[in-house]
């Protein structure tokens, strides 16, 4: 057994293949502003428990959040992400509370749930141009995105229907996520240090997959500014809808 095999508790080709994973969903998140923890956050729980793999996908999200933060602060539409970020970073906590209290198959249908929602509500009509969201629609959309970011490490299903039904720049939709999950990755971390369950295996596996997620993110951020804005959303909800369907069959399996 290798010196980082007995750190990690992780062999070697298994952490080849958590590195492969963590590119590509780092890929899908600097090209559409999100995804990185609906579709990794799953894979990592087929090699770690998946209270663990909540966690390291919150703190892969901690590490690359301050990556371009700004140009993500300069185009974001901070009136909304701040809100947003700072009253989900309030209710991450509860979600934490909940993952720990929550037997895993009902975890994995709230969490199926959540996806499905999330698909449908991108698919509905945008609002007009011009549309201003209320201060309930701000909160609601925080509070949900707080307690998903603690029960299962995506804050992604409340947040990108808020911002692709509105018609905006797709850097400022894309810039105005980021945010908000740079922000619940903070809380998250947090709360996984409060409740007890952020463990120094955890963190050290987050640094090893590092390289590949910077690197994944990289190249993704470096087409999104070559995708048409309709080719982008397009990709936002065919993101969206892959997470619903892989949910569903891994709540039916």
């Amino acid at each position: 057994m290798t010196g980082i095999q007995q750190l990690v508790g992780l062999a070697p080709l298994t952490l080849a293949g958590a590195a492969a994973m963590t590119f590509g969903a780092a890929y899908v998140r600097g090209l559409t502003g999100f995804g990185m923890a609906i579709i990794l956050v799953p894979l990592l729980g087929l090699i770690i428990a998946p209270a663990e793999a909540v966690v390291l996908g919150i703190l892969l999200q901690l590490l690359i959040g301050p990556v371009g933060i700004r140009i993500i602060l300069a185009d974001a539409d901070r009136s909304t992400a701040i809100p947003i970020a700072l009253v989900a970073m309030a209710t991450t906590p509860v979600g934490m509370v909940a993952l720990d209290a929550t037997r895993p198959d009902i975890a994995r249908l709230l969490i199926t749930l959540a996806a499905v929602a999330a698909f449908v509500a991108v698919l509905l009509p945008k609002h007009p141009d011009g549309h201003r969201p209320g201060r309930a629609a701000v909160a609601g959309t925080g509070l949900a995105s707080g307690i998903l970011t603690g029960f299962a490490a995506m804050p992604g299903p409340p947040v990108v229907p808020f911002y692709l039904r509105r018609s905006l720049d797709p850097k400022v939709a894309r810039a105005s996520m980021l945010l908000i999950f740079f922000g619940t990755a903070i809380a998250g971390t947090l709360a996984a240090l409060w409740v007890g369950i952020a463990t120094l295996k955890l963190f050290l596996i987050s640094l090893l997959l590092f390289a590949p997620m910077w690197l994944g993110n990289r190249i993704g951020a470096r087409h999104f500014g070559r995708v048409a804005p309709h080719v982008w959303q397009a990709m936002v909800a065919l993101v969206l809808g892959i997470a619903a369907v892989s949910a569903v069959v891994r709540l039916l399996n």
